[in-house]
């Protein structure tokens, strides 16, 4: 399967509506469909990455610009999402690129401090981007001051998410906020 690269530079991640960007580089295995698709249900639903998709996770983590990461941190889920659900799957997939790539692994310093609603499919970008507005924030900046961190979630649907977390990111001292999934829709 190949790797899917999503663009990198601000024109092309970011509409024209948007006010800032603050992701440097992002990538995708592929797009969220077939055997990607059916992986990422699977992953919500338990705590386990296929040796296959393992392998494909760590080959597009090796690329540029994403070989420069220094630490991994997985979205956050908030803390009643994570009870209901049992795990967090950024996090399952983050301890296996931690492993993998042999980088520190910091489920720690970002935590998502507001809830938002479980499903956001009928969302709109910037329906998804209101929700996630002020959701996360750096709970120890000094493990994020000068790092290049590698951000990794399951899927990249608007880069809502993902966003909000660089944001406040940079804002902590992070130099770089590069971005790893699964699956991009």
């Amino acid at each position: 399967m190949d790797e899917e690269v999503l663009p990198i530079s601000p024109e092309e991640v970011r509409c024209g509506r948007c006010e800032t960007q603050y992701l440097d580089g992002a990538r995708a295995v592929g797009p969220y469909k077939g055997a990607l698709r059916e992986s990422v249900l699977q992953l919500k639903r338990q705590p386990h990455v296929a040796p296959y998709l393992e392998a494909l996770l760590i080959t597009a983590a090796k690329r540029e610009p994403l070989s420069l990461s220094t630490r991994i941190i997985p979205v956050p889920l908030h803390v009643k999402r994570q009870r209901s659900r049992g795990f967090n799957q950024a996090a399952v997939i983050a301890e296996v690129l931690s492993k993998g790539l042999r980088l520190p692994l910091d489920e720690v310093s970002l935590v998502r401090v507001s809830s938002t609603e479980k499903y956001r499919a009928g969302l709109d970008a910037k329906g998804r981007r209101d929700t996630v507005a002020g959701a996360f924030e750096v709970r120890h900046p000094r493990l994020i001051a000068n790092e290049n961190v590698l951000l990794v979630d399951d899927v990249f649907t608007t880069g809502a998410t993902v966003s909000a977390c660089a944001a406040a990111l940079h804002s902590a001292g992070a130099q770089n906020v590069f971005v790893l999934t699964i699956s991009r829709r």
